[in-house]
């Protein structure tokens, strides 16, 4: 009979060993403590072979003794830089040297933008541990990623869905999650432990350019964040991501329950969502903007604005009969009575 392995069952550390190291400690702890990964699972972990993922993968590798996984290696070729092929023929390299299974996709045609090669690569990451049934898709964001995608989304005016900043889990698709174990480990530390372990990093010049917005927040707002208000601002803007985290995810919970209550039944075939107005006023501010926003996600073929948001509110407490103007699609929101109507556009037959 298999004997199955509970995090809280798994030893502190296994037998003296000289590759046990501090962050080895500390990732089997943060594993152990937040029950990210169950023992004896199939993990497909994401390697680029830039230090975060070769620390990422190493780390991985040597806790199997205590684990038990089944590992394997992704890597996803954008076919943006010339050195991408030898990239990845250096990562099954590494593959084949851990005898790990391999898996390479190669788009066939260069992604536009940094939104799209994301998009991408977690489509391609999905597609691979369904086929291959691996329910757990690891990839290496430190906690000097957190901190940006913070910044990054702050100056594009998030709200605080994109405030908390690289969450912990979160589902690929419904037989996969995605789980980032490094986000509490910073950059430094991953090429520090890279020289120590004498692991060659493939250095991606891109990475350097500043004509990426995210490269321009690591090279030059966050060093100059560092040196004019507060040396160790990385770990404060992870920390404000984890505090933000776990606020949102109530708020979710009590959001879903009102949005429930304040949305009722569609009456007729032009609308396309009908809102309580004198239930919705009633609540917090900020879950009135959270159930607007979750009601216009639904119904306009882009993401909802700040401004989208406000004029639906407004309505809220406006005069019988008022209304917006078209919102994107054409979608119209009018007052009747109690009720707020979002109105498909009328059509060139109406």
């Amino acid at each position: 009979m298999r004997h199955e392995l509970l995090p809280e069952s798994l030893p502190e550390r296994p037998a003296p060993s000289n590759v046990w190291t501090d962050l080895h400690a500390r990732l089997h702890r943060t594993l152990r403590q937040r029950k990210l990964l169950e023992p004896m699972a199939r993990l497909l972990v994401a390697v680029s072979g830039g230090q975060d993922s070769l620390c990422l993968i190493k780390l991985l590798i040597d806790l199997q003794v205590l684990w038990q996984w089944e590992l394997a290696i992704v890597h996803c070729n954008h076919g943006w830089r010339e050195d991408a092929t030898a990239n990845a023929d250096w990562v099954a390299k590494l593959a084949q040297d851990w005898q790990l299974p391999f898996f390479l996709e190669t788009a066939t045609t260069p992604p536009t933008s940094e939104a799209a090669a994301r998009d991408w690569r977690y489509q391609c990451f999905a597609t691979l541990a369904e086929r291959h049934y691996y329910p757990y898709v690891l990839t290496a964001h430190t906690q000097s990623d957190r901190a940006e995608t913070l910044l990054y989304n702050l100056i594009r005016g998030s709200g605080a869905e994109g405030l908390q900043a690289l969450t912990w889990v979160r589902p690929l698709s419904p037989q996969v999650q995605l789980v980032r174990p490094l986000l509490e480990f910073s950059r430094q530390e991953t090429g520090e432990f890279c020289q120590q372990q004498q692991l060659r990093v493939w250095e991606d010049e891109s990475n350097r350019s500043l004509d990426y917005a995210r490269n321009r927040i690591r090279l030059e707002l966050i060093p100059y964040l560092q040196t004019h208000f507060n040396p160790q601002v990385e770990q404060a803007l992870a920390q404000t991501a984890e505090l933000l985290r776990a606020d949102i995810e109530y708020l979710d919970a009590v959001t879903e329950v009102l949005r429930k209550r304040a949305t009722l039944p569609i009456e007729a075939p032009q609308q396309q969502a009908v809102i309580d107005r004198l239930l919705l006023r009633t609540a917090p501010l900020t879950l009135q903007r959270r159930v607007v926003r979750q009601i216009l996600q639904q119904v306009l073929p882009s993401t909802p604005s700040y401004q989208h948001v406000e004029k639906i509110l407004f309505l809220c407490h406006a005069p019988n009969k008022s209304q917006t103007d078209p919102l994107p699609g054409g979608t119209i929101a009018v007052v009747e009575a109690d009720r707020i109507y979002l109105l498909k556009p009328a059509s060139p037959s109406d």
